[in-house]
């Protein structure tokens, strides 16, 4: 399992992008970062990321199979 974050600031394109933690060299500043926790898939992280920010999205770096835009 990874621990994923997700940006607490949104792109210009209005996502807040989910990062794992660990792996992702595009982390946001500590102070733009929420915990989401542990998951099996950036799937389960970007589904919890939704429950506080409706346009969360995967980085294209390190969840790209959960980058939609």
């Amino acid at each position: 399992m990874n621990y994923y974050v997700v940006n607490t600031e949104a792109q210009p394109n209005g996502d807040h992008e989910v990062h794992k933690k660990n792996d992702c060299k595009h982390l946001p500043n500590p102070e733009n970062r929420k915990d989401l926790g542990y998951f099996q898939s950036c799937r389960g992280a970007v589904a919890e990321a939704k429950k506080t920010y409706p346009k969360a999205n995967g980085c294209y770096y390190c969840c790209n199979e959960c980058h939609s835009s």
